[in-house]
């Protein structure tokens, strides 16, 4: 079976610290670049699983890396190059510390709780009487918190970021306006691939003043897709869309007793599991770029980007 990377540890010429995320290890340079690491583990429900999947981080990161350059012209982002398969270098920004989280249609969390009777998500009121999958009258923006690892994130309103300080009135128009704008460029280019961007989210920091887009963008982690085949027909019959997301494996999970619940384990992630949730990654990364998907060499991972990253660095 194909090695999965789950874990780093390098120590790069002027690395000050390192950050380990759910699933991407980032490694602080001189405190002017960030060499990001985008590994093969898989997280659902804010919990870490225990298996990787082999060729996940290689289709996020080039995945990301595509619509990063799709979208120079809408806002600056932070990327400078991939020096490997599964790694980003970029500019470090200055986080802001919430989840800019963009939904076309009601599904998913933003459901669970219509169904439940909420009628209100982040401060953006909903209309009475939706269906599940419904398209909204326009996208809205329902912010998360952005946790620590381990932490849940959590809803936030745009009053609450404000009154929190989080962003200035100014900095949240412009993180708004690009979310929107962002959305509306993956809407297009996912409609070009036979596909529906039916949720989102983006993360924003500052580098030299200015707001730019960092981390990834429209992956099937950070996003949802549907098939734009045959949606109507399986919205008017209620019938579960045809999607292609992270959603299949907390389906899997979910059917198997676990939603990330104290006291729930994980069920047993066989080897079977795992070859079947890294083609399903790559037929999503072969769905959403329309390219198809070329496997890098696993045998010796770890050494492979080292040696890439370092022959950047010293350039």
């Amino acid at each position: 079976m194909s090695q999965a990377l789950t874990k780093t540890d390098y120590h790069f010429p002027g690395q000050v610290n390192v950050y380990h995320g759910k699933v991407r290890d980032v490694y602080n340079i001189n405190n002017e670049k960030l060499v990001m690491v985008a590994t093969d583990r898989i997280s659902a429900f804010d919990v870490v699983l225990p298996e990787g999947i082999p060729y996940k981080g290689q289709m996020l990161n080039q995945i990301a890396a595509k619509f990063l350059d799709a979208t120079q012209d809408i806002c600056p982002n932070w990327k400078l190059a991939t020096p490997d398969p599964m790694v980003t270098v970029g500019v470090m920004c200055e986080g802001f510390p919430v989840e800019m989280i963009v939904r076309g249609y009601l599904c998913g969390s933003a459901w669970r709780a219509y169904k439940a009777g909420a009628r209100e998500i982040c401060g953006v009121r909903l209309p009475e009487g939706m269906r599940e999958n419904e398209k909204f009258p326009h996208p809205i923006i329902t912010p998360t918190t952005k946790a620590e690892m381990g932490m849940h994130d959590e809803d936030i309103s745009k009053e609450e970021i404000l009154a929190r300080g989080l962003a200035t009135p100014e900095e949240y128009a412009t993180l708004e306006k690009y979310t929107l704008a962002l959305f509306e460029r993956g809407t297009q280019m996912a409609a070009e691939r036979g596909l529906i961007l039916v949720d989102t989210k983006y993360e924003f920091g500052k580098h030299n003043g200015q707001i730019y887009l960092m981390d990834e963008i429209h992956t099937p982690d950070s996003s949802r897709y549907f098939y734009l085949e045959g949606y109507q027909e399986r919205f008017e019959k209620e019938e579960p869309q045809k999607q292609l997301s992270k959603e299949f494996v907390r389906e899997w999970l979910m059917a198997n007793g676990f939603q990330g619940r104290e006291g729930q384990q994980v069920p047993e992630m066989t080897p079977q599991i795992v070859t079947s949730i890294s083609d399903r990654y790559i037929e999503l990364y072969e769905h959403i770029t329309g390219e198809t998907f070329v496997k890098a060499d696993t045998a010796h991972l770890a050494e492979r980007i080292e040696k890439n990253v370092l022959d950047f660095l010293e350039k």
